[in-house]
């Protein structure tokens, strides 16, 4: 009887030893953010505001002279 304990004992700890090892853990990939190149885009705004006042002031003195 002592012997047929040991070897079940034994039965039971190799099955388990032999099952494999525990799940890899899960790593999340990290986020890569690209940056973006610098465009005209941020300066073509004021550039435009810069010609319309431009053209606004020229055209309001080549009106005709006021007298003094």
């Amino acid at each position: 009887m002592k012997k047929l304990v040991i070897a079940s004992a034994f039965v039971a700890a190799a099955s388990t030893a032999s099952a494999g090892s525990m799940a890899d853990p899960v790593i999340e990939a990290p986020v890569i953010v690209e940056e973006t190149a610098g465009s005209s885009g941020g300066m073509i705004i004021p550039l435009i505001l810069f010609v319309a006042l431009a053209i606004a002031v020229g055209s309001s003195s080549s009106g005709s002279p006021t007298p003094s």
